[in-house]
């Protein structure tokens, strides 16, 4: 069982209990499920069962226990990993471009979440239940890089309350598309929702969303001869929406090179050309701060030496 704990923004004043659990991330449900889970008695509202037609209102607290899956487990598989730093309370790992984070339909073998179980011997934790035992925040499967992964409880929560208060750092390099930036840097501040057409898109909206900010210098000027100017640019993440550096970049008319989602795939790159290049935390045991920083992926080297070529 994984239990969330939600106060409702006010953007959602007036909406009702089931469409509102459907909106959030964390949970990615649907609203007919979240519908029998309130009729099962999963969720609470200010402490109390409510109805699934309840309206809300701004600062309700919402608290929401997820069952697990029934009959489903995940197996340790004996699958290698890049790991950046390890103790007894957390690691870092630096995920491969193509793998994906945990199981989830049409994906139960060959996750970073099976490898995991392996390498920690089923020593993980639990807050997120068997799906997704360790993990404390995502990356897309496409995306490559740095995930930090808690073993124990205690952890788990110590580092998702600094991802909540926006002071754990991390920071993405990638090659956008559409040509020059106006500004060499930039603040990106536009909220994200779900795309009421597709599901499984994101957007800039402001129904139904959630504040989203997203910091950006651009590092440098490339060319590719079918693209015209792309460039190579540092986001820095201050809230973690789903797919916030995608939608945001889309956003401003520079999708990221390969992103067959938000922008145009790209012959030599699969999905988006996206890298987790830097963590930095306060170790939720020792009080220690930790900064970690993964070199950009092969893929990655040999686009940003073809677009500095320039002929």
């Amino acid at each position: 069982m994984t239990l969330y704990d939600f106060i409702v923004d006010g953007t959602y004043e007036g909406k009702r209990l089931d469409s509102w659990i459907a909106l959030q991330d964390e949970v990615d449900i649907t609203r007919s499920f979240a519908a029998k889970l309130i009729d099962d008695g999963n969720v609470l509202v200010n402490g109390k069962p409510a109805h699934k037609s309840v309206k809300l209102t701004a600062g309700d607290e919402v608290t929401l226990n997820l069952p697990d899956p029934v009959g489903l487990s995940v197996e340790p598989e004996n699958i290698p990993l890049d790991i950046v730093y390890e103790d007894s309370d957390l690691l870092v790992v630096n995920k491969p471009k193509g793998m994906v984070v945990h199981p989830a339909a049409g994906n139960y073998q060959g996750t970073l979440v099976n490898a995991l179980l392996w390498h920690c011997k089923g020593e993980l934790s639990g807050i997120n239940g068997v799906i997704r035992p360790g993990i404390v925040h995502r990356i897309d499967k496409n995306t490559s890089g740095l995930l930090i992964v808690a073993k124990t409880d205690k952890a788990h929560l110590g580092l998702a309350e600094q991802i909540k208060a926006h002071s754990f750092t991390r920071e993405y390099e990638a090659i956008c598309t559409g040509g020059r930036f106006k500004e060499e840097s930039g603040t990106i501040d536009a909220p994200i929702g779900r795309d009421k057409n597709n599901r499984k898109r994101m957007c800039v909206t402001d129904i139904n969303s959630r504040s989203a900010v997203t910091h950006y210098t651009v590092l440098e000027e490339l060319y590719e001869r079918s693209l015209g100017i792309c460039s190579y640019v540092n986001f820095r993440l201050e809230t973690g929406r789903t797919h916030q550096i995608r939608v945001h970049s889309a956003y401003i008319g520079h999708p990221i090179l390969g992103d067959d989602v938000y922008g145009k795939p790209y012959k030599g790159c699969e999905g988006q050309c996206l890298h987790a290049r830097k963590v930095g935390f306060i170790h939720p045991i020792s009080g220690e701060y930790l900064e970690f920083t993964s070199e950009l992926p092969g893929y990655f080297v040999k686009l940003l030496e073809k677009m500095r070529d320039k002929t």
